[in-house]
């Protein structure tokens, strides 16, 4: 289905009670196409694709899935059937194959780029979009990875010891990113939402669905943590931001698009820096205060 058409789709739906639209989808048959177990939020069905088979480092330092290898796609319930949103993680022997397959079913691509530099192997970040039937996107997504890339679907070993302690002062960077963060495979995780959210197609693009500042901090010693994600801003908002990010010595990584078509326009920038955790997080809500982001 082609962007135009897909758009309105969504617009249609949106004169449906999303409630009805969300009971008619079989949310059990989506997870076995895929075959991964979704996390719900709202009505929004987000799963998991951390390229954990990879072992990708920068600078000496090894990234974690949950800090810069965490592939996704999300569904969320439109008039019986649903769109569809993602990020996969691919190397780039992986990234034609993935697309042709993609294609071919019918999803579109809507991006490919980069978020780190010098990253060794380089990975690539391909986002995906559509609208139909979430059993069959879901089959054509995991049909896709399995036949033109390594992505796992198994979930990974799991050991009875309790995960260990991030060696941050959590509690601090709480207080100066102003938000409450989360700890996920070793990396402590900023999900920052904007003070309006991008529309898409007429339906507002919840974090959920990557509409959020997304803030990651890795451990790396002595208070130390490599830290990277992407800030969400119009285009206004680009520069101040970045000149923000350089005076708080955090390298400016990329500068792109996720989506095609929605409004306001909307540019992503990735970042990466390892030093002292706390100023890097003054850094980065320095930052995130030049942008109209939600304020707690």
């Amino acid at each position: 289905m082609t962007t135009m058409r897909m758009i309105a789709a969504v617009a249609a739906a949106v004169l449906v009670p999303s409630l009805a639209a969300a009971q008619s989808i079989d949310w059990k048959k989506v997870d076995a196409a895929l075959g991964k177990t979704a996390s719900v939020s709202g009505e929004v069905h987000r799963y998991g694709l951390p390229r954990s088979d990879l072992h990708v480092t920068l600078d000496g330092v090894p990234i974690k899935p949950s800090l810069a290898l965490g592939g996704w796609v999300a569904f969320a319930p439109m008039h019986g059937e649903a769109m569809v949103m993602g990020d996969l993680v691919l190397l780039d022997t992986e990234t034609t194959p993935v697309m042709s397959k993609l294609l071919n079913s019918g999803l579109e691509i809507t991006a490919i780029h980069n978020h780190l530099l010098r990253a060794q192997p380089a990975t690539f970040y391909m986002h995906v979009a559509g609208h139909g039937d979430p059993e069959k996107m879901a089959a054509a997504i995991h049909e896709a990875l399995s036949t033109g890339s390594k992505t796992p679907f198994e979930p990974p070993a799991t050991t009875a010891s309790a995960a260990p302690a991030l060696d941050l002062d959590t509690a601090k960077l709480d207080e100066i990113m102003h938000a409450k963060g989360t700890a996920t495979g070793g990396v402590y995780q900023f999900g920052i939402p904007r003070r309006d959210a991008a529309t898409e197609g007429g339906m507002a693009v919840s974090a959920a669905m990557g509409g959020a500042n997304a803030i990651n901090f890795q451990p790396t010693g002595n208070g130390n943590a490599a830290i990277t994600g992407d800030f969400l801003v119009t285009g206004d908002e680009v520069n101040p931001l970045i000149r923000a990010l350089r005076d708080g010595d955090i390298e400016v990584t990329a500068i792109h698009s996720h989506m095609l078509d929605e409004q306001p326009r909307m540019f992503f920038i990735h970042f990466w820096a390892n030093d002292d955790a706390l100023k890097l997080a003054r850094g980065v809500r320095a930052a995130l205060d030049r942008t109209a982001v939600a304020q707690n």
